[in-house]
């Protein structure tokens, strides 16, 4: 097998682990930050207990996301030294940043937030856990800033063959950055959105609706996520137009169109041959994907063929076209999934005021199966945004194929990517469960009371 399909195979399923932890910590910190500072704000000891109670399980999320995320720096040194030798004076800065700023100060903070609710006063340990949720965020930010850089190059020269940073101000001010980061935090924002509604909606079930504390619980995460959802797809709205601007290949490729087109129909569902490059079969509606991307209905654009041909012109022989059918229905079951979560958020924030949802135990019944689709989103959202980017890994400058350490022989990396695939699918299982375990325990009996 081809070492370097082993090592995208084993980057990816490393990178979709990581990131079934990532959203969670980024929303839940925010959120426990709030119930603390409504407990401080109001001296209610029922916004106290909600934080502990739910900051127990951003804790077990927090932790998992850390051994994740060292597995994933192993990979630029072992699989990807082509890349560490092209990138790493640009990707190599904000990395750092991260882990000698964002990172101590989380697991700095954290202590002090876990170990310091009798020690502290109110407004100090309030601080703490605000510390911890704003390093989460800019953890976040410069991991994203790294990545933006792969998806639209920016401040550098390449010298002797490497890339090269000449303005730093250039690489964090990225105009791809703001939509990836913020695309990112509104999607953990909806991800603990849906973990707390699922938790309380199984305590709601066991005792008919009649527990306060999660009642309170429910009403809070249920305006949460419905926050996060129409942020994620206002904001994904907003970077898709972005794109059309500086990577029309992404977006023809997302949208399977070969053909130069204007008026530009959005594809509902179809049948594609990428080898032959059409499709066979397609339900289309008129105009729509025109008044998606500028917002009316006569805008035009470029097939993916004329892309090619003009990709082949700047850079030389090769196939340019990502994996069609990859980047085709991932972005359409991340849309469908941010769309069925925003009808149940919806739902959710008018569930007290309708009688009929009050009464409904379907309703809560569905709020569990419910806490996988932010996963399943975020996960279809990586693979688009990654798949079609395709045939680079720095968009524009370096291929995938050249970024492979060029010593890795397939046995090497097959043997390690079954490791991982065990090793992370164990911790992932134990996280989960500890989550199972905190989620559905009982309050104490401090954390319950009015």
């Amino acid at each position: 097998m081809d070492p370097v399909i082993l090592s995208r195979w084993q980057f990816a399923i490393t990178t979709i682990y990581h990131f079934f932890l990532v959203p969670l910590t980024l929303g839940l910190s925010i959120l426990v930050a709030i119930f603390e500072t409504r407990y401080v704000a109001t001296g209610n000891e029922t916004y106290k207990h909600l934080t502990k109670f739910w900051g127990r399980i951003f804790l077990i999320n927090f932790a998992a996301g850390v051994v994740t995320g060292i597995v994933q720096e192993f990979h630029f040194g072992m699989n990807w030294s082509g890349y560490a030798r092209f990138m790493g004076d640009i990707f190599g800065a904000p990395l750092a940043i991260e882990a000698l700023l964002a990172f101590y100060l989380e697991s700095t903070f954290i202590g002090l937030w876990v170990f310091g609710w009798d020690k502290l006063s109110k407004k100090a340990h309030l601080a703490a856990m605000w510390l911890v949720a704003f390093g989460s965020s800019i953890s976040a930010l410069f991991i994203l800033t790294a990545n933006s850089f792969m998806q639209n190059p920016v401040g550098y020269s390449i010298e002797n063959g490497r890339a090269v940073m000449t303005n730093f101000f250039a690489l964090i001010t990225n105009p791809n950055l703001p939509y990836q980061f913020f695309h990112v935090l509104a999607a953990g924002v909806t991800t603990a959105g849906f973990i707390v509604l699922g938790f309380s909606a199984w305590h709601l079930l066991r005792k008919n609706g009649k527990d306060d504390f999660f009642q309170k619980a429910f009403r809070w995460a249920a305006v949460y996520a419905l926050v996060g959802v129409v942020a994620v797809i206002l904001l994904g709205d907003a970077h898709g137009k972005f794109l059309e601007t500086i990577q029309p290949m992404k977006i023809s490729a997302a949208e399977a169109i070969w053909e130069n087109e204007q008026p530009a129909a959005f594809l509902v569902i179809a049948n594609i041959d990428q080898q032959a490059q059409k499709n066979t079969f397609a339900i289309r509606i008129p105009r729509m994907l025109s008044f998606l991307l500028y917002s009316n209905f006569y805008g035009g654009v470029d097939g993916l063929k004329e892309l090619q041909a003009r990709a082949v012109a700047q850079y030389g022989p090769g196939n340019y076209i990502p994996p069609v059918v990859i980047t085709f229905w991932s972005f359409r079951i991340m849309v469908a999934v941010g769309f069925m979560m925003g009808l149940l958020a919806l739902l959710a924030v008018i569930q007290p005021r309708v009688k009929c949802l009050q009464k409904s135990r379907l309703f809560l019944q569905l709020l569990l199966p419910a806490m996988a689709l932010p996963y399943i989103a975020s996960t279809f959202g990586w693979i688009l945004t990654e798949s079609d980017r395709q045939p680079w890994i720095v968009y524009g400058l370096q291929k995938v194929q050249d970024a492979v350490s060029p010593t890795l022989s397939s046995g090497d990396v097959l043997f390690s990517l079954i490791l991982f695939i065990v090793l992370l699918s164990g911790l992932i299982a134990v996280t989960g469960w500890l989550m199972y375990k905190s989620g559905t325990a009982e309050p104490k009996a401090e954390e319950a009371a009015e």
